[in-house]
């Protein structure tokens, strides 16, 4: 690796992310991810107490397809990850990485005071993240 260049998280997220409730079922919420073309959907907070949700499509895929569930009985709230890890905009690509092999994560929000400003995936640190510091 160079030393001394620091690529940062909000220099490799993806700014357009969606958002979704969790009380949707799985199959508006596919339709949301398919429309959007995305993988993952950010479950929003119900309140200010509460803790951002997220939903990948391997968690449908392992909970609802592979259980031979119906898409349209099951809601996202039952099938999603919460809490997330979130991470900082301002997180070196470097430490976001162990960040998600420490936790076995594979893609995460990107939170600045609160609110979700960005998600980062392994595409993202890889491709634009490694990409920058091998260059």
């Amino acid at each position: 690796m160079i030393k001394g260049k620091v690529i940062k998280v909000r220099d490799v997220m993806r700014e357009q992310h969606l958002e979704i409730e969790g009380l949707v079922t799985v199959k508006d919420a596919l339709r949301e991810m398919q429309a959007h073309n995305t993988e993952m959907a950010i479950v929003k907070k119900r309140d200010e107490h509460d803790a951002y949700g997220l939903i990948l499509l391997s968690d449908i895929v392992k909970k609802v397809l592979a259980k031979d569930k119906a898409p349209n009985r099951v809601n996202v709230y039952e099938i999603m990850s919460k809490p997330v890890v979130p991470v900082d905009p301002e997180l070196d690509v470097r430490y976001c990485a162990r960040l998600f092999n420490r936790f076995g994560l594979s893609n995460a929000p990107v939170i600045k005071e609160g609110n979700v400003v960005g998600v980062v995936s392994y595409s993202e640190l890889v491709f634009k993240g490694l990409a920058q510091l091998i260059d």
